[in-house]
């Protein structure tokens, strides 16, 4: 069954179909000589990033759960690889830009799902030590540190969140009452993809986002049959509810939670629903091509 709100079993099938032989062409092409040295790291990084998209338009078509960590060790494999030869062609600027939770919101998110789905598919030791490596920012989110420390003993924790908004309501669901956790869970995920279309802040500090929302908030939007759009999942709330038990009852069948993911043996918590063609109120921003969409640069 379909979990995802938008596109139907022709898209979903020509998309997962695409972007895996997609996976399979940059890996022959990685094995020849760079034609540019100094944009492999980034080129190697975004076969990374088109594996953890595998996963979340896997999600979204129905797979079964249990094939979505196939995907996990080409990840790290591809990640750890762009770490590698990025240490010689990055700045120590673009170090600190590229890796920062405070200042890259689109790292934050991105580690923030990958421990998510990491703990919801308990990938091996072996893949989550890896994983922690490359994460990194021990001890500076209050709310991912404790996640993280669910598996990671002795994990250090932070004492603020890198991004208040809209972290903040999750927090406050972790930190709240048993018998208020189940409602606040759901109040962040309800606002979560909106909340996440934050103003542009003027200046740039140390401590200042370099842009107002992720990457991927307009896929889906704009040229949905290019196939950029892979679902947009709420897996922030499914890590907390893994990691800290919390009560997602209240999330289920929401359009934004992930819930199957921790119920692999299922009856899906997704509503069966009636695939539209309509699409989400466009939002402005520069067009850009289908593989720049599919591998945009952080």
């Amino acid at each position: 069954m379909i979990r995802s709100s938008l596109g139907g079993q022709a898209y979903w099938d020509e998309w997962v179909n695409y972007c895996d032989g997609r996976i399979g062409d940059v890996l022959e092409k990685l094995k020849e000589p760079s034609g540019d040295p100094s944009y492999r790291p980034q080129y190697i990084f975004q076969l990374a990033q088109e594996n953890w998209h595998q996963i979340l338009r896997r999600y979204s078509r129905g797979d079964e759960i249990s094939e979505l960590s196939q995907y996990f060790s080409p990840l790290l494999d591809a990640w750890e690889e762009s770490e590698r030869l990025g240490k010689d062609i990055w700045t120590e600027e673009q170090q600190y830009t590229r890796h920062a939770w405070t200042v890259n919101l689109d790292h934050y998110i991105v580690c923030f799902w990958l421990v998510g789905l990491a703990l919801a598919l308990s990938i091996p030791e072996e893949q989550w030590q890896r994983l922690l490596a490359l994460i990194g920012n021990e001890g500076q989110d209050e709310l991912l540190d404790r996640v993280i420390a669910s598996r990671q003993s002795g994990r250090k924790i932070g004492s603020r969140l890198c991004h208040p908004k809209p972290y903040q309501r999750l927090l406050d669901a972790v930190n709240a009452p048993v018998d208020e956790q189940a409602k606040r869970l759901f109040v962040f995920v309800d606002k979560w993809y909106k909340e996440l279309n934050r103003p542009a802040k003027k200046g740039l500090s140390a401590d200042t986002a370099m842009y107002e929302r992720p990457y991927w908030y307009t896929y889906g939007d704009r040229n949905f049959e290019g196939g950029a759009y892979f679902g947009r999942w709420c897996v922030e709330a499914v890590a907390v509810a893994k990691a800290l038990g919390l009560d997602d009852s209240q999330c289920l069948r929401h359009e934004y939670y992930p819930g199957d993911l921790l119920r692999p043996d299922g009856p899906s918590t997704h509503p069966m629903v009636e695939i539209s063609i309509a699409l989400p109120e466009a939002i402005d921003e520069p067009k850009r091509g289908f593989f720049s969409k599919l591998f945009r640069r952080k």
